[in-house]
């Protein structure tokens, strides 16, 4: 058993973990606050940001499996419970919930898609007939359906404010929960790694959502990418501060059950996040770029997953 399990759980309530939690939420925040407004500053290089979230997906599948899975599965260890896998169940759990409530935000989505569908054809429709002119009915022009490509609403375009607060739910939902995994951290080290992994997500995230706000709202972009970035980047602190809240209620073994419960889970919804949203989606530039291969992206992915690799040399 690692060295660290062996040792007396750590003061949960301690000043200084409890400071270095509230100074994650307040990088965080800032953070991707910053991202999200700066495309309206200045013109990101669709490369990077392509290749930042190819990289980005790679911690956070290494993140998920090196260091999440494998703290869930000791604690289950220390607890006493080593006869049933419950870190991986739990961790197949976290990717099914997540699984599941990305269905039900496109099942929403789509609904409103299809009512608004109609109801332009309708409107086209009484126009047509009352026309006097004669010439023929143009034909419906509907716009793409891009959320077959995309699940993270960070790249999708939006036609109206229920449209865009529903998309900026979805999203927040991800980031709440990789802010909690921030908040119920047992140790400062691991606070501040788990800190930079969701703030690489975050920024990236912020980055391309600030970009497609610039393309489809015309009118007062400053407003709109400030009012949707401070939504979006309040949702990681959050869940700080749900964990925090969850740290200062309980100590003991029942920490440690709480702890192992909530990080198994969390794995899981890392591994979604990374493989559905990040490795497999991920970011597709506007205008052609010459990473855009799968070799830089596979690249991109080995470089994310081998930083996480070399720090866990470390930890262990």
């Amino acid at each position: 058993m690692p060295r660290y399990l062996l040792q007396a759980t750590p003061d949960l309530r301690s000043r200084s973990l409890v400071l270095i939690k509230i100074w994650s939420l307040i990088i965080v925040f800032n953070l991707t606050f910053i991202a999200g407004t700066s495309p309206y500053l200045m013109k990101w290089n669709e490369g990077f940001i392509l290749l930042g979230t190819q990289f980005a997906g790679g911690v956070f599948l290494g993140i998920a499996l090196l260091q999440f899975l494998r703290d869930s599965n000791e604690f289950f260890d220390k607890l006493g419970s080593d006869d049933y896998p419950f870190a991986f169940m739990l961790a197949v759990s976290g990717y099914l919930l997540t699984m599941l409530a990305d269905c039900v935000c496109v099942y929403v989505y789509r609904k409103r898609k299809c009512r608004e569908t109609a109801a332009q054809q309708r409107k086209s429709s009484t126009n047509v007939a009352s026309s006097s002119t004669g010439t023929s009915q143009s034909r419906i022009q509907v716009p793409d359906d891009r959320f077959n490509h995309y699940v993270d609403p960070a790249f999708f375009s939006t036609s109206s404010f229920g449209d865009s607060i529903l998309l900026i739910v979805m999203l927040s939902f991800h980031s709440v929960y990789e802010g909690i995994t921030i908040g119920i951290a047992g140790t400062g080290s691991k606070a501040w790694r788990t800190l930079w992994v969701v703030s690489l997500h975050k920024i990236f995230a912020a980055i391309a959502m600030g970009i497609a706000l610039m393309r489809t709202i015309p009118d007062h972009p400053l407003i709109s990418c400030a009012a949707y970035s401070f939504v979006f980047a309040i949702s990681t602190p959050l869940g700080v501060g749900i964990g925090i809240v969850i740290d200062s209620t309980v100590q003991g073994v029942v920490a440690d059950w709480i702890y192992a419960i909530f990080i198994g889970i969390s794995s899981g919804v890392f591994l979604y996040v990374s493989v559905n949203h990040l490795v497999s989606k991920g970011y597709s530039p506007h205008s052609k770029v010459s990473v855009d291969t799968p070799l830089h992206k596979f690249l991109a992915v080995l470089v994310g997953v081998a930083v996480i690799a070399i720090i866990m040399i470390w930890e262990s």
